[in-house]
C-alpha cells in the first residue's frame, strides 16, 4: 500500500474530509473514539476494541504525516486564511467610519 493510500484510508475511517485544519483532525478524531470506546460502546466489548485499535492506528498514521508536513508562512499563503473583519481593514482601513 502507498503511503497516500494508507493516509486515504486513515482519513476515511476517522470521517476527515480532504482539507481540514488540525483542530478539526483532533476534533473527529475525538468524536470517533468516544463512540467506540469499550466503556461507551453498545456493540459487542472486543468490536469496539478493534474498531478503537483502528482508530488510534489511523490517527497516528495522520499525525505522522502533519509531523512531517512544511507550512507556508509566505505573505499570500497566509493572508488566505485572514478572517472577514481582517479582510475588512486590510482593503479599507479601520478609521472611524468604518470601525
Amino acid at each position: 500500500m502507498s503511503k497516500y493510500e494508507e493516509i486515504t484510508e486513515a482519513r476515511n475511517l476517522l470521517g476527515i474530509p480532504e482539507r481540514a485544519s488540525m483542530a478539526e483532525i483532533k476534533a473527529r478524531y475525538r468524536c470517533a473514539v468516544s463512540k467506540w470506546h469499550p466503556d461507551k460502546c453498545p456493540e459487542s466489548e472486543q468490536e469496539c476494541r478493534e474498531m478503537t485499535q483502528k482508530l488510534n492506528a489511523a490517527y497516528k498514521v495522520i499525525m505522522d504525516y502533519c509531523a512531517g508536513y512544511e507550512y507556508s508562512f509566505e505573505k499570500e499563503e497566509v493572508k488566505r486564511y485572514i478572517s472577514k473583519e481582517e479582510w475588512w481593514i486590510e482593503r479599507f482601513g479601520d478609521g472611524p467610519l468604518w470601525g
